[in-house]
């Protein structure tokens, strides 16, 4: 019976993280003829597991999904990326989901073995969370997009642009992006026909029209890269080009995408960056600590100068 019920386990377990499996490749897994697999099969079905079957040479079985949502079977590596993945949701940029996440943190916490929880209780006693900065996204709204972006699906929502300007859009959406602290939706404008790129707090409202598409291939078919080249060719109030004595993958590192990098020699690299304030670009220089000449605007050198001075008055009275 030990040994029955183990394997029942252990294919429940496979049936979860396969998406098809033929009899035969099945039951040698197990170890059993296919007349035993049969009956574990049929076992399964007693405890709610809506399992599809196909019969012929090759024939198989498949996990379907069900009314409701059953026993999850998880490795050690697999419960403790759950349980770090809802407790960063719990405090990240996705409103509404932050209590959900703690009630599903709790229940995978307490079924774990005392030696993984341990592993998450180190986690969340030496992690201080820090105050939410920037904007945030409603989890319907992303579940809306997703869905329409998998079912090929027009999608229509009102969004406001940087300027404020409120408009009205139709998109057949392609892929959302999360960068940073952000989220955008990557998709073919149907009434101004072309690529764009959306930023989901700016965006509300979205609801399926019910028209389905034929998908676009995107330029470059990389989406995120397509969001990173969008972003760095925005124009700023202010263009600022500073040669960094550090070498381009070092200073690529700390700006990400939101500025670009161009190598000198291996030794420095021109960073510029399109900026509306010039504390953004004085934060990274900061960040990179290293030796750098300002080439322009002369404005952002007065606000370095500025800032060193700020800096310098207040650590003598310290």
């Amino acid at each position: 019976m030990a040994n029955t019920s183990a394997r029942m386990l252990r294919l429940l377990s496979l049936m979860q993280t396969h998406r098809y499996w033929p009899g035969r490749e099945l039951a040698e897994r197990l170890g059993v003829s296919e007349r035993t697999l049969r009956r574990d099969v049929d076992r399964l079905r007693e405890l709610g597991y809506p399992v599809n079957a196909s019969r012929g040479v090759a024939g198989g079985y498949q996990l379907q999904s069900g009314a409701a949502m059953p026993p999850l079977l998880l490795d050690d590596e697999e419960a403790v990326a759950i349980a770090v993945g809802l407790r960063t949701a719990a405090g990240g940029a996705v409103t509404g989901i932050e209590e959900t996440s703690l009630r599903a943190l709790a229940k995978v916490v307490q079924v774990m073995p005392p030696r993984l929880r341990r592993r998450v209780d180190a986690l969340r006693a030496f992690t201080v969370p820090a105050a939410l900065a920037g904007p945030t996204v409603d989890a319907s709204a992303l579940t809306t997009i997703a869905q329409a972006c998998r079912d090929d699906e027009r999608l229509r929502f009102d969004y406001t642009a940087h300027g404020g300007e409120r408009t009205s859009r139709l998109v057949e959406p392609h892929r959302l992006v999360p960068l940073g602290r952000r989220w955008y939706l990557v998709a073919w404008d149907a009434e101004r026909h072309g690529w764009r790129t959306f930023r989901v707090d700016r965006l509300t409202s979205p609801r399926a029209t019910g028209a389905r598409f034929r998908p676009r291939d995107l330029p470059g078919g990389d989406a995120a890269q397509y969001v990173r080249e969008r972003l760095s060719s925005v124009p700023g109030q202010h263009r600022t080009v500073v040669l960094v004595r550090a070498p381009a993958h070092e200073v690529t590192s700390v700006v990400g995408h939101w500025g670009g990098v161009e190598e000198v020699d291996e030794h420095s690299c021109r960073l510029v960056m399109n900026v509306d304030d010039f504390r953004w670009p004085a934060f990274v220089l900061a960040s990179i600590a290293t030796d750098f000449e300002v080439l322009e605007p002369p404005e952002f050198r007065e606000h370095l100068r500025a800032t060193a001075e700020l800096f310098t008055r207040c650590a003598a009275q310290a």
